[in-house]
């Protein structure tokens, strides 16, 4: 299957989104999606946000190498910007492409499709050969700079196909400078999608019969600050574009996905107000990191636990007690004491969350972090610790959330439920509020429904019947 590519999509869900525009420029160029194991192409959209973020990118490379020697496997992605020249001289690696360079990885995947030698195709398109080759020549050329001028990768007209909730990312890059965080060097300062190419995504995907999009970035509620004013609207901000997407669009449901506490302001928290549980899911992932203060300011962040608490309110007042709140926690920073962790766990006991992402802390080469922990590291026995402390908490905090629901009624979307859960006679599905559902009854995905819940499972999915 020469003609047939595979995209294995590692990290976030702008990473993803990233990803899924190369598979929708393959598949329109009439290339057929296939499995690592036979494809002709591979293309690894690697995260680099943690070491062994790093690590699964290169495991995956050597296993499908092993496997399928005759692939040539594209790297791109944070890992392929960072360190471009440890996955060049990785066997099987026929091209690296950084992230500054990710609008022409489709063109550059073409090139080794057909065999036409690497650059063609990238030249009719930005007049652009690979960046640099290794000097010992065996390695891979690379594509990568610090400019970022070729980083922005439309996708291809979004439709529910696959993901019936598909990631549609209108945000690049973050200039923020957490001293934990390798983002701005893997993905440079905080770049927009124009407002009306969002519409024009919008309104495609409503047309292809589209129930509910999430619009992702790197960091979202920046979305619009870089951009000029188009003639006939004001200054561009993510809550006007929201309003705009609501006003001109059909769109029945859209979800945001992560946003900045400090994001979260006055007018934001009034779309959420005004719209959410009809149009706008209501949930809100606000990335925590740290529930102390003194944590916090070494991280850099910018804001302290009561402006945190204080965007918790203002939300959970704007759209009920039915938004989930969630949030991620890092445990282990450099210099984190046992009384900075227990004011973590405090924090978190005070406020209702519905979900936890936890992660242990990772030195980046190349930030403040790394000196940090190279100082003051916390001992791994005790951060194996914490994220179990953390992992109990957030086991509790989910379920008291989900156990709200039971009995009521509640909105969701069908998904492509696995054959397993298939042969069960169920149908999976999220609500609208994040919440995993199990329908006890057969429903073809990308569906609204109205659902009662029942109960939880073992693992707090709920269980639910539809209630037409």
């Amino acid at each position: 299957m020469a003609s047939a590519f595979h995209v294995e999509n590692f990290g976030c869900r702008a990473a993803r989104a990233d990803g899924e525009a190369v598979n929708e420029r393959l598949r329109s160029a009439g290339l057929v999606e296939g499995q690592p194991d036979a494809a002709g192409v591979v293309i690894v959209n690697t995260c680099s946000v943690t070491a062994e973020a790093d690590r699964s990118a290169r495991a995956f490379i050597r296993r499908v190498h092993r496997v399928n020697p005759e692939a040539q496997i594209l790297v791109t992605g944070c890992y392929a910007q960072r360190a471009p020249e440890e996955l060049a001289i990785l066997p099987g690696v026929a091209a690296v492409v950084g992230n500054s360079h990710k609008a022409l990885a489709p063109a550059i995947a073409m090139d080794l499709v057909r065999g036409t030698g690497l650059g063609s195709g990238v030249e009719t398109l930005a007049g652009l050969v690979p960046i640099r080759s290794l000097l010992s020549g065996n390695g891979a050329p690379i594509w990568v700079d610090d400019h970022f001028a070729h980083s922005f990768l439309e996708e291809a007209q979004l439709i529910p196909g696959s993901q019936t909730r598909p990631n549609l990312k209108i945000q690049e890059g973050c200039s923020n400078r957490c001293t934990f965080c390798v983002i701005p060097q893997t993905r440079g300062s905080s770049r927009s999608l124009a407002a009306a190419a969002v519409l024009r995504q919008v309104a495609g995907f409503v047309a292809a019969g589209g129930k509910e999009l999430v619009l992702s970035g790197i960091n979202l509620g920046r979305w619009g600050r870089d951009l000029a004013p188009e003639a006939g609207h004001p200054s561009p901000s993510l809550p006007k574009l929201l309003r705009r997407i609501f006003r001109e669009t059909e769109l029945p449901l859209l979800r945001l996905s992560s946003i900045e506490p400090m994001d979260w302001d006055a007018d934001l928290v009034s779309v959420m107000r005004e719209f959410g549980g009809t149009r706008l899911a209501r949930h809100a992932h606000l990335p925590l990191q740290s529930g102390c203060d003194a944590v916090l300011r070494r991280m850099h962040r910018r804001y302290r636990p009561w402006h945190y608490a204080e965007k918790a309110a203002a939300l959970i007042e704007a759209a009920g007690p039915e938004l989930t709140l969630g949030a991620d926690v890092m445990v282990g920073f450099p210099g984190e004491s046992d009384r900075e962790f227990e004011e973590t766990c405090a924090f978190i006991r005070a406020l209702p969350f519905g979900y936890l992402h936890l992660f242990p802390f990772s030195p980046r080469p190349g930030t403040r972090g790394w000196s940090l922990h190279a100082e003051s590291s916390v001992p791994a026995k005790v951060v194996e610790e914490r994220m179990a402390d953390l992992r109990a908490l957030s086991i509790e905090k989910s379920e008291t959330h989900r156990r709200l629901f039971v009995g009521r009624e509640v909105d969701a979307i069908t998904l492509h439920t696995p054959p397993a859960i298939q042969t069960l006679g169920r149908t999976t599905a999220l609500t609208e509020n994040f919440l995993p559902a199990e329908i006890e009854a057969r429903t073809p995905a990308n569906e609204l429904v109205r659902l009662r819940v029942t109960g939880l499972m073992a693992d707090h999915t709920l269980i639910a019947v539809s209630c037409s």
